[in-house]
């Protein structure tokens, strides 16, 4: 309004000739006009607006917070179940980490029993040889003993004739069998 009556003042002579003129829009005359097309257009704007654009603006809303709200429960469904998922998996590692303990405590007492029953074998065997290599060391041993209590006879025998003595057989070897009796 205030612009109009401006407009008025600037339409009725209070500039100097020489001033351009004033700008149409502001003339007095227009303002009937503006208001009518101002009216019109207001009008057609706002039955525009709230019978086709808004409604389908709410209806977008309305769709787009009933969807976010569906995404949501279905991220809360998803994320128990996640959850759910990952206690399984837990029990699971759980129970498969028990199962493998106990595996390999059966494994290690069957190897230590086999070990056992392998050692006793190998010790038997080893007895017996030990046994065997005795008594043939044994006789090996009294064979030696026969022939050194023969050598050591010869050689009395042998020492005494080089002395100029003479020592009978019997007496040599009853003088060697008390010497060998004595270690």
């Amino acid at each position: 309004m205030l612009i109009a009556l401006l407009a008025e003042g600037a339409a009725h002579g209070h500039t100097p000739d020489d001033a351009p003129p004033a700008f149409p829009p502001f003339e007095t005359w227009h303002m009937p006009g503006q208001l009518f097309w101002l009216v019109i257009l207001f009008t057609t704007l706002y039955l525009a607006m709230s019978r086709w654009i808004l409604p389908k603006l709410s209806d977008t809303l309305e769709k787009r917070s009933d969807r976010i709200a569906s995404d949501l429960d279905q991220a809360a469904r998803l994320n128990d179940q996640a959850t759910e998922a990952q206690q399984a998996l837990e029990l699971r590692v759980a129970q498969a980490r028990n199962k493998a303990r106990e595996t390999s405590e059966k494994a290690s007492e069957k190897m230590e029993a086999e070990m056992a029953a392998e050692t006793a074998r190998v010790d038997a065997e080893i007895a017996k040889k030990l046994e065997a290599a005795d008594a043939r060391i044994a006789t090996l041993r009294s064979n030696a003993m026969t022939n050194v209590e023969q050598i050591a006879i010869d050689t009395a025998e042998a020492m005494t004739a080089r002395f100029g003595l003479k020592a009978s057989a019997g007496d040599l070897k009853s003088a060697v069998s008390a010497a060998m009796e004595k270690k």
